[in-house]
């Protein structure tokens, strides 16, 4: 049997392109490694790169056979183990397969798992795939518009890349006609008039006059020749110009629970959240707004460092966090020229009276200018305020809520909240 395989090497700047395509082609492996590597990691350690497995078995490289091919059972002469059908376990310890596992054995072979390292880079791409904010559209020029440049027709000055040959050969041809028409009718009626007087039956014409009309007919022919081909004025190059265009304009609201039912466990959950979500906005979008507000009985603007690090606590109204987020909307960000997203983070504890007034700030006042607000759990009882929020996500396709209990829950629950699978309303 004859194997073909192709090791030849990639050439000269081809390693990046061959190790994306690597990456395309494990994707689904390099997903599972990401999810795995995140369940495990401290936050401050989220956005490092990391090392991936491979199983051997899923690498195996593209071969031509030259054999006998479909399914083949054959049981050789003298064997004494084996009949038709049955199967062939593997060797112990030590033998083919690779991988590390078992006790020493005294015969086989295998190859060890195909192991290789994320960039950081890498990690988040790999991390981020396939999400977005949901229902993001276009509003309005922003102070600093982005610009899309767009075809402006042709121009007589500009770059060699952006020459357009035809058209510039189409104006020499147009130049050289113009500018020769007047000397080509008068050269062909003079060459007329000398053939006619060169024919047999022709009179005679002196001989200082028929030199005169071969020196106008040369003169006529050096006139057209001096006519250039291609000249400056005929190149013609492509235009562009820059056109403002209307970018899409977001703010995040990022609300968590510091009450004090929020242990230093729940919190953690919801600062993962929180950094997950942070990490993905600021990598894909560059026009997008942050605010963070924590809120207890009091809801409170802070910024990111006192987001994540402050220590306050205290007793649980929730709608303060929404009337305060309602209230910077109104002031800084206008529907009409923001996307508007919100992401709320609790245990779901609550004034026993609030929880329907969180429902009723929601629907009324915060839903119909938010494009998407998504609410996670980090417990799993269902409390007043789940309950009110299940009513509120039963109507509302602008609104999810999700459940998050465990480290590695965390991940799962933040891709199913931003897919880029949710439609639009």
């Amino acid at each position: 049997m004859q194997q073909i395989i192709d090791r030849r090497l990639a050439g000269k700047n081809k390693s990046i392109g061959n190790r994306e395509r690597f990456l395309r082609r494990h994707q689904a492996q390099i997903r599972e490694a990401v999810k795995r590597a995140i369940a495990g990691r401290a936050i401050r350690d989220i956005a490092q790169g990391e090392d991936i497995h491979i199983p051997r078995r899923d690498i195996s490289e593209p071969v031509f056979g030259h054999a006998a091919g479909g399914r083949r059972e054959t049981v050789h002469p003298g064997n004494r183990d084996f009949v038709r059908g049955d199967r062939i376990e593997r060797p112990p310890g030590g033998g083919a397969g690779g991988g590390g596992a078992g006790q020493a054995g005294d015969s086989g072979q295998g190859e060890d798992d195909f192991v290789f390292h994320l960039s950081k880079e890498e990690f988040m791409q790999a991390f981020f795939d396939d999400l977005a904010l949901p229902n993001l559209v276009r509003t309005t020029l922003a102070d600093t518009p982005e610009y899309r440049t767009r075809r402006a027709g042709f121009s007589s000055d500009g770059t060699p890349n952006n020459l357009h040959v035809v058209r510039s050969m189409r104006g020499a041809i147009g130049r050289r006609i113009a500018l020769g028409s007047e000397s080509r009718r008068e050269l062909a009626r003079l060459e007329e008039l000398l053939a006619s007087y060169r024919a047999p039956a022709a009179p005679v014409l002196p001989a200082q006059e028929m030199a005169a009309l071969e020196r106008d007919i040369a003169a006529l022919r050096a006139r057209l020749q001096r006519i250039p081909y291609l000249d400056p004025i005929d190149l013609r190059y492509r235009s562009r110009v820059r056109m403002p265009v209307p970018t899409a304009r977001a703010v995040m609201f990022c609300l968590m629970d510091v009450s004090g039912s929020m242990d230093e466990a729940r919190k953690d959950l919801a600062k993962r959240f929180f950094i997950l979500l942070y990490l993905f906005l600021t990598r894909h979008y560059e026009r997008i707004d942050l605010v963070f507000i924590r809120h207890h009985t009091q809801a409170q603007e802070v910024n990111e460092n006192e987001f994540f690090h402050a220590t306050e606590t205290g007793g649980t109204v929730v709608s303060s966090a929404l009337v305060l987020m309602e209230e910077i909307v109104r002031a800084r960000y206008p529907s009409s020229e923001w996307n508007i997203y919100g992401a709320q983070a609790s245990d779901g504890d609550n004034w026993h009276s609030d929880s329907p007034r969180c429902r009723e700030l929601l629907a009324r006042d915060l839903l119909p200018l938010c494009r998407y607000f998504a609410y996670i759990q980090v417990v799993e009882e269902e409390q007043s305020l789940w309950q009110e929020y299940a009513a509120l996500a039963a109507t509302s396709a602008a609104f999810a809520m999700r459940k998050a209990t465990t480290i590695d829950q965390i991940y799962p629950v933040f891709r199913d909240l931003f897919s880029q699978e949710i439609r639009a309303r």
